[in-house]
């Protein structure tokens, strides 16, 4: 099998999307290490993500018309007119797009029903799945059962709700491999949006020095029993993220 169909239903790329890109990039590299890379397209330079080899995101300028800044996560698709019209059918909408990226792809921004961005990608070229930084993508949404329809209609994923326990949690997957979570959030008012998680090693350690660098705990370090310890924060331009230590398997 190819590695292109092996990323096919799957976050492939992270971008944080705000009116001043370089700012962003200074805060994160100095809370997470990252490294930097720049690929130049035609119009302007695009600073992606670097960390163990591989790239895995980077720090997008907001168009005119662009919701406040945010995370976008880019999920593989197979093919993206066929894909725009899904989620039309299923009752979201093509927020931008779609664009050509010359030599690279094609996406498109898709807004589901309940409000939430994410982006559509389809890929000219083979090429591995980036691993180790961006670990987990969680959907917090005002209609749980709405958004669960969009998503499987549109990309093709399985759900399944993990119970009380984990108040009715729910888990995304695409064939046997987990892709997202999916949860209720836990005010009305709350808009839906996806928020990426990454993996670190300690994270009170990495929400404290978040907050030093001038972002803000939204949710601040908890454990999640058998899963492991986790913070949502927002950074100093507004865009959510969460962090996570997973647990180790005894």
């Amino acid at each position: 099998m190819s590695t292109v169909a092996t990323r096919i239903g799957k976050f492939v790329w992270h971008e944080q999307v705000s009116g001043d890109p370089k700012r962003a990039q200074g805060f994160y590299t100095q809370l997470f290490g990252w490294g930097t890379e720049i690929f130049k397209a035609e119009e302007m330079d695009y600073t992606m993500i670097s960390s163990g080899g591989q790239t895995h995101g980077g720090f997008g300028k907001a168009m005119e018309g662009a919701p406040p800044p945010h995370w976008l996560g880019h999920v593989g698709v197979e093919n993206l007119d066929e894909t725009i019209e899904k989620a039309k059918s299923a009752g979201g909408q093509l927020a931008a797009g779609p664009f050509d990226m010359e030599d690279i792809g094609r996406m498109a921004i898709l807004k589901d029903p309940q409000g939430a961005f994410i982006s559509a990608y389809q890929s000219l070229n083979e090429g591995s799945e980036p691993a180790g930084v961006f670990v987990w993508d969680e959907l917090g949404t005002t209609d749980v059962d709405g958004a669960q329809r969009f998503y499987e209609a549109v990309f093709g994923w399985t759900t399944k709700d993990t119970g009380e326990e984990f108040g009715g949690y729910r888990i995304f997957s695409r064939g046997e491999e987990q892709v997202a979570g999916l949860m209720a959030n836990p005010k009305p008012e709350i808009p839906a949006m996806w928020t990426p998680y990454v993996g670190v090693d300690d994270t009170d350690a990495t929400c404290k020095k978040a907050t030093e660098l001038g972002a803000q705990a939204i949710v601040e370090p908890m454990d999640i029993p058998n899963i492991g310890r986790f913070a949502v924060l927002k950074d100093p331009q507004g865009a959510v993220f969460g962090i996570i230590k997973g647990e180790t398997a005894s």
